[in-house]
């Protein structure tokens, strides 16, 4: 258990490493936002996040197939101005650091210039994915993650609430076996956040 909230925190200290200035493109149509909330209703990992973001069945086999397919959703939604630079960061940064995680998913992401709203796009296999290296973990969960730069709060809320998410066997059963885009949403709004969060606070976020 140690070992596995090890992995955990190694990879959240690598996923706050991509906060950096960014620009918005000319042009490009504003980008998904995520819902706001009253002080009393708690945001989910739903609201960052649609059905036009969710694939229940990857094509992809591996890492570039399975970033690429779920960059292409992105460009799709317009969450991102433009594919190449997006895919290839995302791409670049995972063959970098592998952010595959004991509980069966990996959270690639990436941070570019232009992109203007926090958002992944969620990928689920039938079949254990080739991720990386042979002693990768066998994967079928993949969560890709576009970060701007100027949204840290969320930012933080979001990877607490994917760490809980992955430490919950009886969500992560049902995000396998639920049978279409309307059941995954069902799933992620089960996974509230925490209206506040601050960087001094994500470590006890997590581990509740």
């Amino acid at each position: 258990m140690a070992s596995v909230c090890g992995r955990f925190l190694s990879c959240l200290t690598l996923l706050k490493q991509v906060f950096t200035a960014g620009t918005v493109f000319p042009g490009m149509a504003p980008a998904y936002k995520p819902a706001m909330h009253s002080s009393n209703t708690a945001m989910t990992l739903a609201d960052f996040t649609s059905a036009g973001l969710i694939i229940p069945h990857l094509r992809g086999q591996d890492v570039a197939t399975v970033i690429q397919e779920l960059s292409q959703a992105m460009q799709r939604e317009r969450r991102v101005p433009d594919l190449l630079p997006f895919y290839h960061a995302a791409l670049n940064r995972e063959f970098l650091v592998s952010t595959d995680m004991e509980a069966g998913m990996a959270f690639p992401h990436a941070r570019l210039p232009g992109l203007q709203e926090l958002c992944f796009a969620l990928g689920r296999s039938g079949e254990t994915l080739t991720w990386g290296t042979r002693a990768a973990r066998p994967i079928r969960l993949v969560f890709l993650i576009a970060v701007p730069a100027t949204d840290s709060i969320q930012y933080l809320l979001l990877i607490s609430g994917l760490a809980r998410l992955a430490k919950d066997s009886r969500l992560v059963e049902k995000l396998h076996a639920a049978q279409d885009t309307a059941q995954i949403l069902e799933v992620l709004q089960q996974v509230k956040l925490r209206n506040s969060l601050t960087p001094d606070t994500l470590d006890k976020a997590i581990n509740r």
